[in-house]
């Protein structure tokens, strides 16, 4: 009931539908039921989201074409919770080993739409410091897709700013009294950490990134594929802590190494985050106007809606930190109202 209320809430009736019939209905008649309700751990959205689980096993068999019978209850087709409820139950029974193995592992999504914040909080910086090369670390970066936002256009109030001829095109609702200045983007370097990052490059991994979107949201399928299409750095398999400590050992002369995450640090255990707030603030110690370092983050905390989007602006040792504002965990809109942190802050989570 509550994954559904959340999916409800981010747009995806649907999945506000599916998630209570799971809930309801799954029994222990078949190997999949039993697998999920014999769960060791919590099984919702706080914990292991095994319901996510078998959501994205079974959108899989729709996208590669195995569940044409599925394919005929799901969006854009009509259907009861009764006839939508008989054939997920008698696709778990026809798919059960494909389904099982999908259990095994954790939900894994790269939403493309958060990288609009992202471009927005470069662009203050840039702004704060004057344009130069960027380097990017992305911390908890999936496949990797939002390191290529310099080749995405994101709207403002209908206006695309990036490359003219980009095929993923972010536009978000922008709310607040005022906008972020465009700057232009310059790459010179880019690289992402993730436990177990996906590969765009391949089929398999690629079906997974598009199967935990939500049926009825074709846009983002459209995206993530648009995303993929583009996509050219794979992320690192490491621990997100030692990793930052490596590509923070040497000072980068001439250029603003941005490190950022979306909707990544509360998946990260405490000692990860802790880490990651010591390598930052020891690292910015050390900056100056030559050798930049910007921490963004957008991320869940105590406040609602959506996440907060902070950023920390080293450019000595003394930080510049601001809440520039708030954003959809999905992306679909953004709050700009930079004002000045009233707390010092390190941390992932603002």
């Amino acid at each position: 009931m509550v994954q559904g209320r959340a999916c409800e809430q981010l747009g995806s009736p649907f999945m506000a539908r599916l998630m209570p019939l799971i809930g309801q209905r799954l029994t222990r008649e078949n190997a999949v039921g039993a697998r999920c309700l014999d769960w060791e751990g919590e099984p919702g959205p706080s914990g292991n989201s095994v319901p996510l689980r078998l959501a994205g096993a079974l959108h899989g068999l729709i996208l590669d074409g195995s569940a044409p019978p599925l394919a005929g209850v799901y969006p854009p087709n009509a259907s009861t919770d009764d006839a939508l409820w008989a054939e997920v139950d008698r696709t778990m029974r026809v798919h059960e080993t494909r389904i099982l193995d999908w259990l095994g592992r954790a939900p894994q999504t790269n939403e493309v739409r958060r990288a609009a914040a992202i471009v927005a909080g470069i662009w203050w910086s840039l702004g704060e410091v004057g344009d130069r090369p960027l380097v990017l670390s992305e911390l908890g970066a999936s496949a990797g897709l939002n390191l290529s936002l310099d080749r995405f256009s994101v709207a403002i109030d209908g206006m695309a700013h990036g490359p003219e001829d980009a095929i993923v095109q972010l536009v978000p609702e922008w709310r607040g009294a005022i906008r972020p200045k465009p700057r232009p983007l310059n790459i010179v370097d880019r690289r992402g950490v993730d436990l177990a990052p996906l590969d765009a490059a391949d089929p398999d991994d690629a079906l997974r990134l598009l199967a935990y979107l939500w049926p009825d949201q074709p846009e983002r399928l459209t995206l993530t594929r648009a995303a993929i299409a583009v996509a050219s750095t794979l992320p690192d398999a490491d621990d997100a802590a030692p990793w930052l400590a490596r590509r923070l050992a040497k000072p980068r002369q001439g250029v603003l190494h941005v490190i950022y995450s979306t909707i990544a640090a509360q998946y990260f255990p405490e000692s990860t985050r802790a880490a990651i707030a010591d390598h930052l603030g020891k690292a910015g110690l050390s900056a100056t106007p030559g050798t930049l370092i910007l921490h963004l983050a957008l991320e869940a905390d105590a406040r609602s809606p959506g996440a907060g989007l902070t950023a920390t602006l080293w450019a000595g040792s003394v930080p510049k930190q601001m809440h520039l504002g708030r954003a959809d965990f999905h992306g679909r809109w953004i709050e700009w109202s930079p004002k000045a942190a009233d707390i010092l802050f390190y941390p992932l989570i603002g």
